[in-house]
């Protein structure tokens, strides 16, 4: 089986919203042999190039055509590719875990490393600096209690509140938050411990 077929094999079985770079081929051939398939994809209409070497195998809608890709998936792209990671902005956070309504109205994520902006077709994700302390959490359910209690604020975290998030973690949750609470902030420690059920909810 020719290079070409492979790689194509691999975009297929992958299958529809997979957003790739040529990193995930160097194992099929030379960054050149891999860089010239893809571009050959593109243009057949097999994949869509995204950016500058961001491609991805779009989805298809019935009556849409070619959705957009997830930003779930572009950054799961970089990650693969620069070997480093993202975590949701708090205000996503907090509007998950429910604590908010308020909808951002920017795609940001933070990162440990450098502040920039990646360009994805229509879409444009601000990736935000902040220290690794504040983004390395072993459990992604942790990392988000965090990142939405830090968005609400000390002042905002009611009872209430508290009371949400722990009808809301599951038990396997609530045990990983007490593992992750060294790694939250002094003031959040009395909360994490209530939610995780340690204590009672005032």
């Amino acid at each position: 089986m020719m290079k070409s077929e492979r790689i194509e094999n691999r975009i297929r079985r992958e299958g529809e919203g997979w957003v790739f770079t040529p990193s995930d081929f160097l194992d099929l051939g030379s960054p050149q042999a891999v860089g010239m398939t893809l571009l050959r994809l593109a243009k057949a209409g097999v994949i869509r190039r995204l950016d500058r070497g961001l491609y991805d195998f779009p989805k298809q809608h019935a009556k849409l055509g070619p959705l957009h890709a997830r930003p779930e998936a572009i950054l799961a792209a970089i990650t693969r590719r620069d070997g480093t990671e993202f975590q949701e902005h708090e205000s996503y956070a907090a509007n998950r875990l429910r604590l908010t309504e308020q909808v951002p109205a920017r795609l940001i994520y933070l990162t440990p490393g450098r502040s920039r902006t990646i360009k994805a077709g229509p879409m444009t994700i601000e990736l935000q600096h902040r220290t690794p302390r504040k983004l390395t959490t072993p459990a992604a359910m942790s990392a988000m209690v965090f990142s939405a209690l830090r968005n609400i604020g000390k002042a905002n975290v009611t009872p209430d509140r508290v009371r949400h998030l722990r009808g809301l973690l599951k038990p396997a949750d609530c045990q990983r938050l007490l593992v992750d609470l060294r790694k939250a902030p002094a003031w959040m420690h009395p909360h994490l411990r209530t939610i995780a059920g340690k204590e009672q909810v005032e």
